[in-house]
């Protein structure tokens, strides 16, 4: 199944703790429901994304990695 994001935000070029910090960012305006894919090539993020969700309540909806770049799907809840 396809994952389709409302909002896309590209981290890439940054490392820990950056991705999490724009990830808040964009939760903050995202609306209840709306997925956000963030963009990351810190493999920090792997760990970190997850447990920013598990933290927050978000819905972690996984992630998928394409030319060295992680996609992560988050559902704000």
């Amino acid at each position: 199944m396809e994952i389709k994001p409302d909002i896309v935000h590209d981290a890439t070029g940054t490392y820990c703790p950056i991705p999490i910090t724009e990830l808040a960012k964009v939760m903050k305006k995202a609306e209840k429901g709306q997925i956000v894919e963030l963009l990351a090539d810190d493999e920090g993020a792997l760990q970190d994304v997850p447990a920013w969700c598990q933290t927050t309540g978000n819905e972690y909806l996984g992630y998928k990695e394409e030319d060295g770049v992680y996609h992560f799907y988050v559902r704000k809840v």
